[in-house]
């Protein structure tokens, strides 16, 4: 041992040699850390309430990806006072567990969103995405009403089979359903029954004030209204926290 530390200087002198011990250093605390998740049936603990997306909730999402929305809001609560107090309860690993890619987001240039849902209404959620300055005179956000054309329909089933790859549990039927699902969650005059059998808690309105046609704003609209509101957090034991 003592030897080796004075003759350190070797493998210091030595760049392939030094590289190789590196590599071999680095693979060695990978696998410590890597290896036992494979012995573990899952690493994130379930909670009551999730769900998958809906069709209508899920082309919201990707819109909300799509105009980098993330850029300026998170969606991620820490566990501090002033947070909590601010936003509300701390953000719960599992409510990622169906994000691909998730939202937590990196930047506050706007409020945390991860628990907007419910916190205002579907008109106040549309008219302050057509104009924030409406509602939010210092608001720096740009105008999206160009969110008001009709939302692309045809490939919601393809998402939805495409998520499932990944291990998102869209069911068969959930699929097949996909476009009827997500038109009837925009319209308040259709039958909700088949697709809130398949999703829980699943809102059903003109989001956008317009039921006779079905927008992107209906679907974003939808999307922010859902996010924080599946989770019961006083439902939440301390032992589901500590296996987070």
């Amino acid at each position: 041992m003592f030897r080796f530390l004075r003759d350190h200087g070797i493998i210091e002198r030595n760049v392939i040699l030094m590289g190789v011990l590196t590599l071999i250093t680095v693979a060695i605390g990978g696998l410590v850390q890597i290896v036992p998740l494979f012995t573990m049936e899952t690493t994130i603990e379930r909670v009551e309430g999730m769900r998958p997306y809906t069709p209508l909730e899920l082309a919201g999402r990707d819109i909300y990806v799509r105009e980098g929305c993330y850029t300026c809001h998170s969606q991620m609560v820490r566990p501090f006072r002033d947070e909590a107090e601010r936003y509300g309860h701390f953000s719960l690993a599992a409510e990622s567990m169906y994000d691909h890619p998730f939202q937590w987001g990196s930047k506050r240039t706007g409020p945390d969103l991860a628990r907007v849902g419910g916190r205002y209404s579907d008109d106040w959620h549309a008219e302050h995405l057509r104009s924030p300055r409406a509602l939010v005179p210092d608001s720096i956000m740009p105008p999206y009403a160009f969110l008001d054309r009709p939302l692309e329909t045809a490939d919601i089933a393809a998402k939805m089979r495409a998520l499932r790859a990944v291990g998102v549990p869209y069911t068969d039927e959930m699929i097949a359903n996909a476009r009827a699902d997500l038109l009837a969650q925009a319209r308040p005059e259709a039958d909700p029954a088949g697709y809130q059998s398949r999703y829980a808690r699943a809102r059903q309105a003109a989001f956008d004030g317009n039921p006779a046609v079905v927008t992107e704003m209906d679907a974003v609209v939808a999307y922010l209204q859902m996010l924080g509101t599946l989770v019961q957090f006083r439902d939440v034991t301390p032992e589901q926290l500590r296996q987070q």
